[in-house]
């Protein structure tokens, strides 16, 4: 397989399993139909925790399929950047860069949709529950459709999302570049990678954070009685609701606000594991020969 292909599993596997824990809190956050005032922040949730097992709730999936999800993410990337500016006849440049991110991500709605939907579902469980005994259960009662669920709204959220994030992180490599780029030690690079990348993720996660709260809340929906905990609320009727209608709903709860609920800790997530990940990414291309450092013409929007 491609050295891309490498570079994005791995990168995408080490940044689920550092990011896990705070994704548990954004999670529960976006999903809460009911908070008391004064009591929704992420410390509140923080304290319902009673173990460090909590904060790992819902990693076993994650960690294989966004790993395989971050991988073809980049190789998607990677051939539809290079065939749009040969098709186009066009030298790399920002726009090309956000239209081969986009369809990146659209391309990632076949692992996506699943990876995301077990993940929810495992982080919201008021009582422990495996990433697989949740899938075994949907195969079950719904079977490999029911996997995909809440997928309509989370292809258009990557779509968005992933053409900002290649975006975001080429003009903040673009304005970080210095007039002599083969002066510049490896610290130094490895530095703006990380400052690039943190700046990229937060740039992804607050373009597409009020798609992402619809998603979550979604896919927490299920269609047995013994599942309802998810969203606290047992007067809900068995119908589940699609993204328009989770959308109005969650507006007569709480306004625009909600559809920002989380967003800091999910920020603060975002930068740190996006770092990390653009840095892995990184090198692993450099150590494969080909990375930036190895290129003898600096392109404006290539990885």
């Amino acid at each position: 397989m491609s050295a891309d292909f490498w570079a994005g599993y791995i990168s995408g596997a080490i940044g689920i399993i550092i990011g896990n824990p705070l994704d548990v809190i954004k999670v529960r956050l976006q999903a809460k139909e009911s908070i008391p005032t004064g009591q929704a922040t992420a410390a509140s949730f923080v304290r319902q925790f009673e173990s460090t097992s909590s904060l790992i709730t819902g990693t076993a999936a994650p960690i294989l399929g966004y790993g395989a999800l971050n991988a073809l993410l980049f190789v998607s990337y990677n051939r539809s950047e290079a065939a749009l500016n040969k098709s186009l006849n066009l030298q790399p440049n920002l726009w090309t860069t956000w239209l081969a991110g986009a369809i990146g991500g659209l391309a990632t709605w076949a692992v996506s949709t699943p990876t995301e939907l077990i993940k929810c579902r495992a982080q919201l469980a008021t009582a422990p529950t495996s990433s697989w005994a949740i899938t075994r259960r949907i195969l079950k009662n719904e079977g490999v459709r029911g996997l995909y669920f809440g997928g309509a709204v989370t292809a258009l959220r990557d779509s968005i999302g992933y053409g900002f994030y290649f975006w975001s992180y080429e003009l903040s490599t673009q304005w970080m570049s210095t007039a002599k780029e083969d002066k510049s030690s490896l610290s130094q690079e490895a530095a703006k990678v990380l400052l690039c990348g943190g700046l990229a993720g937060v740039m992804t996660w607050a373009s597409i954070f009020p798609l992402d709260v619809i998603k979550t809340r979604v896919q927490a929906q299920t269609l047995d009685h013994a599942a309802r905990p998810l969203l606290d609320d047992p007067t809900k009727p068995q119908r589940r609701l699609g993204a328009m209608e989770v959308a109005r709903e969650a507006y007569r709860e709480g306004g625009m606000r909600v559809f920002f609920r989380g967003l800091t800790i999910c920020s603060v997530r975002a930068f740190f594991v996006n770092a990390v990940q653009w840095a892995t990414y990184e090198w692993i291309m450099y150590e494969l020969g080909q990375g930036k450092r190895r290129s003898t013409e600096p392109s404006a929007a290539t990885l």
